[in-house]
């Protein structure tokens, strides 16, 4: 749970935003004074207008900053790149100069780890290097700044939880004539309930400046979460493999395609991508010992999100994703 926080301001930028805006509710919960930055209102608290790829915000007075804001997604060519560029890493340094030493959690992701590395078992010290996207190079260009500057970086991985603009409604969009391919065999992946990311994110201010894994408490199989999701949501549809190597090819004849300037310019999402064949298809689990050590809990599990999702299919995913669990 969020720590008492009455009295403290909290600048949340990004808070109009999935993540942002669970962490901004929860701070005013919490009894914080919350100020939300962004190019769109956030959900509580006052409101100041900050588009990160352009200007330096105005913090005012806040006790804690926590950077959400992000610019996020798959695209490829380099205008995409640029465009991420000047709101995950110019962004951060125009943050970091309104910050001016105080308190900053900044929000980063388990994509920028090196996918070349095995990932069966990853702690804060595996290699950040090689990402497969401009998001993940961005990001880690971000954190770099962030980390220099004695940040705390939270790094999440596959956030999901009401709201969710991304993961699942994704997943959803891939379902073709009644099933839904996954590239390779089953594997263990580590995912992030929403609320475990903001009680880090609100408590994380008070931590030593460094690097930490979130994630839920423990991994899932993927093959059964996957049809947890589907079932929750209302879909039948069959859970069925691809090779990987085929599965890659595919991902890189999309990307090809995109950058020719089929969709938008280069500027567009391929159908597949690299990146998300590799988080899909290659174990991926986050040790988060490092965030327990200070006192975290991560309270929150796929199965408990599921069963609160309307619907009858709800109560049956929710089991699935328990079976799911180890």
């Amino acid at each position: 749970m969020p720590p008492d926080l009455a009295g403290v301001r909290i600048a949340v930028t990004g808070a109009s935003g999935f993540c942002g805006t669970h962490i901004a509710v929860a701070a005013a919960a919490a009894g914080a004074e919350v100020v939300c930055l962004g190019r769109r209102p956030g959900p509580v608290g006052r409101q100041l207008r900050w588009d990160a790829a352009r200007t330096v915000p105005a913090l005012g007075a806040a006790d804690l900053v926590v950077h959400c804001a992000a610019a996020v997604g798959d695209p490829v060519g380099a205008a995409a790149e640029a465009a991420m560029r000047a709101v995950n890493v110019d962004g951060t340094a125009r943050l970091l100069e309104a910050a001016g030493g105080r308190p900053l959690v900044w929000i980063s992701s388990a994509s920028v780890y090196d996918p070349r590395v095995d990932r069966r078992t990853v702690r804060e010290g595996h290699p950040v290097a090689g990402q497969l996207n401009a998001y993940g190079r961005t990001k880690a260009a971000g954190e770099r700044l962030a980390l220099a500057a004695g940040a705390v970086v939270l790094r999440p991985r596959a956030v999901y939880g009401p709201g969710d603009p991304h993961l699942v409604p994704r997943l959803l969009a891939r379902v073709r004539a009644g099933a839904l391919l996954l590239p390779g065999p089953d594997v263990e992946l580590s995912l992030t309930a929403v609320e475990n990311l903001t009680d880090a994110a609100l408590a994380a201010g008070g931590w030593p400046a460094g690097a930490y894994n979130i994630a839920d408490g423990s991994p899932y199989r993927r093959d059964s979460a996957v049809r947890a999701v589907l079932r929750a949501h209302g879909s039948r549809a069959r859970v069925g493999h691809l090779p990987r190597p085929f599965a890659m090819a595919a991902a890189r004849a999309a990307e090809a395609y995109a950058r020719r300037g089929a969709w938008g310019g280069g500027r567009g999402e391929p159908a597949l991508s690299r990146y998300a064949v590799d988080q899909l298809a290659h174990p991926v689990v986050l040790d988060v010992s490092k965030a327990r050590a200070r006192g975290w809990v991560p309270r929150r599990t796929l199965a408990a999100h599921l069963a609160t999702l309307a619907g009858g299919a709800a109560s049956e995913g929710a089991q699935t994703a328990r079976d799911a669990h180890h």
